[in-house]
């Protein structure tokens, strides 16, 4: 996947950890600790977007919902 250059500004305390976890090998450089913090930060984001979406249904409507589906499909339903 092609990378594009960027330039940021962060903490230099934040800055420090990154270049403790580069020296100890855990990353190959500031580059690929910050690419994999990001994409964990943004993977862990939309998993906790489908969970807040998912806590705004009221139960008692979904299923009055889905009963209302199911009893008005019944009829057009094939024999097996």
């Amino acid at each position: 996947m092609p990378k594009t250059k960027v330039a940021l500004t962060v903490e230099t305390e934040l800055l420090n950890r990154v270049d403790e976890l580069v020296a100890q090998q855990r990353f190959r450089n500031r580059s690929q600790a910050i690419e994999a913090a990001l994409a964990e930060k943004l993977q862990r984001l939309a998993r906790t977007r489908l969970a807040r979406e998912c806590a705004k249904l009221d139960p008692k409507e979904e299923k009055a919902l889905a009963e209302e589906g199911l009893a008005g499909s019944l009829e057009t339903w094939p024999e097996y």
